[in-house]
């Protein structure tokens, strides 16, 4: 008996090392050399066919009455949507008015696609709706398939009913608290790592008003297969949340297809991607030239503003004053994608400091949400008012750590796909210059935002849903911010 459980305890111990040196085997061929993996961008349901796919739910009117819908399909000009309040029961359906959508064509690098966009107006705020969207058959169903349906069937595929409730009304306050879900650029290997960040925001904040994003959704802005990744990520979240976004460098692309062959990469320039005001439907209230590029929009006493910092800052400028002049609600929330104080290698943007910065100050913006950098920086609250210059590697000028109490916008950059860059590092003699309170590289980070009448609450959080920084502003009756750090201490 002894024997036998030497021999057994022999064979087992030769199992362990046998699996062990497989393992470590499979490691050495198949183990990662670097985290941003680049991997190749395969086709995520690259392929259009009359059912609607892609469909994403934005605002270009009045939030509290209204929202908008996209969607592609492959061909035919023919797009509706349905619309009812929700019901317990399926018997909503009875109740839906019909809607008639705009088409436009898209040529892609896979072949060309029919857009098409929806506005549901004259709807009761604060109120859960039930809708759907509709492309014409190209196919039409054979005589088996056409018994038992309704015509709408027989005629259009459809998209599954999907649900949204709609902003309540304001007039300046904050009537209900307002959470939205922001992020800073996906733009690489976005099915494979930023699904999963994406995912975790949703799960984090289910009830969300909106979700912002600061800009390099995708790498490059004309390449369907990597907004098919995009999609494929956002899924059905995209439908059911409303999403902002302003444009980054990499949603301008050369428009290769508009060029036509024989025609020189470097003789092409970058211009907005092609799909742009076809994919988003914001509101048209920027300035002239602008193509729902640079917008704002009001949401329960919360004014987002929408820059384009790919663009001439100066030709925004006027615009921009304008907008946070005639301002009726009581926060102001900016976002673009080339931040105004850089926390990266570099990387500076002098001139938004120069133009814009001047105004977000003059205005009392109370927060200004950045991307780009590939890295995370949040700063407290900066007043030009306190700042001084700064010697730093580019010899620019950058803002001062300033008290609490005094005021001024604070300013945040955030990555949210897996391509990290390394943090500028700040002169040791002028540590107490960095506008940074709170820096981070190599972290996947959504934000939770929450607005309510007299406070603003800001989390960050890593992919695995961790909370990482937190501060609250809470803003008193003659519009003073006074600013709490509430940054939970730093793991070694």
């Amino acid at each position: 008996m002894q024997r036998l459980l030497i021999v057994c305890c022999a064979l087992s111990l030769l199992y362990f090392c046998q699996t062990s040196q497989a393992g470590d085997k499979n490691k050495t061929e198949f183990g990662h050399k670097r985290a941003y993996e680049g991997m190749l961008i395969e086709p995520t349901l690259p392929v259009a066919t009359d059912v609607p796919d892609r469909i994403l739910l934005s605002w270009k009117q009045n939030p509290a009455n209204s929202f908008s819908v996209t969607w592609r399909s492959k061909a035919g000009a023919d797009a509706v949507a349905e619309i009812a309040p929700a019901e317990a029961g399926p018997q909503f359906v009875m109740k839906a008015r019909l809607v008639r959508g705009k088409t436009s064509k898209l040529k892609t690098n896979l072949g060309t696609v029919h857009m098409h966009a929806a506005t549901f107006t004259d709807l009761e705020p604060g109120t859960l709706y039930a809708y759907r969207v509709g492309s014409r058959r190209t196919v039409p169903l054979s005589e088996e398939e056409q018994k038992g349906v309704e015509p709408a069937t027989a005629d259009y595929a459809w998209s599954e009913w999907l649900q949204y409730r709609t902003a309540q009304e304001s007039e300046g306050d904050v009537v209900a608290p307002v959470s939205f879900v922001y992020v800073g650029d996906a733009q690489n290997d976005v099915k494979s790592h930023w699904s999963r960040l994406i995912r975790e925001s949703f799960r984090d904040a289910p009830r969300m008003t909106f979700m912002l994003h600061a800009g390099d959704l995708v790498n490059r802005g004309n390449n369907d297969q990597e907004w098919g990744e995009w999609f494929y990520s956002g899924d059905w979240i995209f439908s059911t949340v409303p999403q902002l976004a302003v444009p980054g460098n990499h949603e301008y692309d050369r428009d290769r297809i508009a060029a036509g062959p024989g025609v020189d990469d470097d003789e092409i320039p970058k211009t907005l991607s092609r799909r742009w005001a076809q994919r988003f439907e914001f509101p048209e209230n920027g300035p002239k030239g602008s193509t729902e590029n640079i917008f704002y929009v009001d949401v329960q006493g919360v004014r987002i503003i929408g820059l384009d910092s790919n663009r001439d800052p100066e030709t925004q400028k006027e615009w921009l004053e304008k907008v946070l002049q005639n301002n009726p609600n009581r926060w102001t929330i900016l976002t673009h994608h080339h931040p105004i104080y850089s926390s990266s290698v570099r990387r500076d943007n002098p001139e938004l400091r120069k133009i814009w910065q001047r105004l977000y100050e003059k205005y009392n913006v109370d927060l200004v949400l950045q991307g780009h950098d590939h890295s995370y920086g949040r700063t407290g609250p900066i007043s030009l008012q306190l700042s001084r210059k700064l010697e730093t590697e580019e010899n620019v000028a950058t803002g001062l750590r300033v008290a609490d109490q005094s005021g001024g916008p604070v300013y945040v950059v955030s990555v949210s796909g897996p391509k990290m860059y390394e943090l500028k590092q700040y002169p040791a003699e002028a540590i107490q210059t960095d506008p940074f309170r709170r820096r981070a590289q190599g972290k996947q980070l959504y934000q939770v935002i929450t607005v309510e009448q007299d406070r603003l609450v800001y989390q960050a959080k890593t992919v695995t849903g961790k909370l990482y920084d937190q501060f609250t502003i809470n803003k008193d009756k003659e519009g003073k911010n006074i600013f709490e750090d509430q940054a939970p201490p730093l793991e070694d």
